[in-house]
């Protein structure tokens, strides 16, 4: 499959088979599929199936307007600098029938809404740890399962689309140039953007693979927190593929994050990873920079850890085909490992500031 993949050869609609044809079949049905972004993670069937699962029930089902929830999704995806994903949002606010929020969302602009603005300050401060906007979230405590879940959703998914897709090519020059265009095309992905599907059924994409344990207390009893632990446990076991002192590494460098953007120049890994053995460098870097500046990862430092035979044994999950090679799968799982371990830094920062309202 050519442009506008990047690294791993997504498994095509028309072969696929196990989850990543339940996937394919839902998002149809409920989302748009058409070589989609999320097709990108089919290497990794579970990491593909849990991402479907929590966009699913937190973003697309549920009560909360789904233009806000799209703006929201705008709004982090700009504040990650992921251009396709700010793009894709807005432009499914705008089918939503929102077309100012999702214009004010694209573009960083303060809406005049008091409320909009609120919700696109409180979107944007997920990547500023004790920000007071995290301390007031403007939406019902019934509705923080969608509007969180939406948020962590959209920095996982920030972080693999921006790692393993060409953005320039997914993004047509018109659209970013025009609201009209955007008004316009809107209109081919109204329906989606309105229809409402039933919650729960985006569980039946995970096979069974339901971890135990609680749900966040954010998430309440509803089908997000099962579809986020889902997703948590999905991701985090790409870490296995790491050596122990990459590992480490990796986990040790985002829990000292402060959500800032890496400063250009000079390799952004160096310091966390001066201690790691020099052929577990390339994976952990790899994870790293999913995690910090997932648009900083280079066709180079794919090759790197290709040519250290980093992902032999990672190609097949229970018998499933994954598409391209084992090392797809490899590549696909140690992004994730780094994309969900800032995506639960994250959390995070989201659950200190709700405390923090809750004592005051």
């Amino acid at each position: 499959m050519p442009r506008p993949y990047r690294h791993t050869t997504p498994v095509p609609q028309k072969s696929a088979t196990g989850r990543v044809a339940a996937v394919y079949a839902q998002m149809e049905t409920d989302f748009l599929l058409a070589d989609g972004p999320l097709m990108s993670l089919s290497p990794a069937p579970e990491v593909l199936a849990a991402t479907w699962a929590l966009l699913r029930e937190a973003e697309i089902v549920g009560t909360a307007p789904r233009a806000d929830k799209e703006a929201v999704a705008s709004a982090v995806s700009l504040a990650n600098r992921c251009p396709f994903c700010t793009e894709a949002h807005a432009l499914l606010a705008h089918g939503a029938g929102d077309h100012r929020l999702a214009e004010d969302a694209r573009a960083g602009r303060t809406p005049a809404d008091r409320r909009d603005a609120a919700l696109l300050e409180w979107a944007g401060a997920t990547r500023s740890p004790g920000s007071p906007a995290l301390a007031a979230p403007p939406f019902p405590a019934d509705q923080a399962p969608e509007f969180v879940g939406t948020v962590l959703a959209t920095h996982f998914i920030n972080r693999m689309v921006t790692a393993l897709l060409d953005e320039e090519a997914l993004l047509p020059s018109a659209l970013r140039r025009s609201e009209y265009v955007r008004r316009a095309a809107a209109l081919a992905v109204g329906r989606a953007a309105r229809r409402s599907p039933e919650p729960g059924a985006g569980l039946a994409v995970l096979d069974g693979a339901l971890p135990g344990g609680p749900a966040p207390e954010w998430a309440g009893p509803g089908p997000v927190g099962p579809a986020y632990l889902a997703l948590r446990a999905a991701a985090s076991a790409g870490g296995e593929l790491l050596g122990e002192a990459a590992r480490a590494a990796v986990l040790g460098a985002v829990a000292g994050w402060d959500g800032s953007h890496p400063p250009l120049g000079g390799d952004p890994t160096a310091p966390a990873l001066a201690d790691v053995p020099p052929e577990q460098r390339p994976g952990a870097r790899l994870a790293l920079l999913a995690a910090l500046a997932p648009y900083r990862i280079t066709d180079a430092d794919v090759a790197a850890w290709r040519a250290g035979r980093g992902g032999r044994g990672s190609g097949d999950v229970d018998g499933e085909r994954t598409g391209g090679t084992g090392e797809d799968g490899g590549l696909t799982r140690i992004l994730a490992f780094g994309a969900i371990t800032a995506t639960v830094r994250v959390e995070a920062w989201i659950t200190a500031g709700a405390r923090s309202a809750s004592a005051a």
